[in-house]
């Protein structure tokens, strides 16, 4: 079965939703990491933004122009519609990207922020899905385990967000504590003896 666009064919579209699984799994580190790049710790957050909207220029108006008109025959109207939703949907990314920023500027970690991201923003989708385009024979029709997936979703993401490992604490500038193990103990006898 192809795709709507013929981009591929049978299950392409689940190493595609894979591709944006693994991007936006790296998104939060690699924000919090340009953001701390940035040396800055007053601006620092909004100087990364910039280069995050710098980044959206490359690869989502070059790149789909350049798609585009390597296939040809494409048309370039663009229906008000869809400009509008579209629009709308670009303001919705940029704004939670400026949220995750922001986030991490309240000293939020990039684990935890993330976890809340990525298990809130299921919910709120199914949730707007539902009031967009509601199932035939109204919202009673709707089966439990829909209802606890949403459940299990706002859980999982409070309990990474509770339970998350602490990172390693930097190393001491004193003497290695496993040659310390190493060492003998004294008894009291050899301590005074010393």
């Amino acid at each position: 079965m192809a795709s709507g666009d013929g981009v591929g064919t049978g299950f392409a579209w689940l190493a595609f939703a894979s591709t944006a699984v693994v991007a936006w799994g790296l998104y939060g580190i690699l924000l919090h990491s340009g953001q701390a790049g940035m040396a800055d710790p007053v601006n620092g957050r909004y100087k990364a933004f910039l280069f995050v909207g710098v980044a959206y220029f490359f690869t989502a108006i070059l790149a789909p122009v350049v798609w585009m008109a390597a296939r040809g025959g494409t048309s370039w109207t663009f229906p008000a519609a869809g400009m509008l939703w579209s629009l709308l949907a670009g303001v919705a990314g940029a704004a939670g990207a400026f949220g995750v920023l922001l986030a991490f500027g309240a000293r939020g970690t990039p684990p935890v922020v993330m976890s809340i991201v990525f298990a809130g923003a299921p919910v709120v989708n199914a949730v707007v899905a539902l009031l967009l385009q509601p199932p035939a024979g109204g919202l009673r029709t709707i089966r439990w385990p829909f209802f606890a997936g949403i459940l299990l979703a706002a859980l999982g993401g409070c309990l990474v967000t509770l339970y998350k490992p602490n990172p390693a604490p930097p190393p001491s500038r004193s003497a290695h504590p496993a040659a310390a193990a190493k060492a003998p103990a004294a008894t009291p006898g050899q301590a005074q003896s010393r």
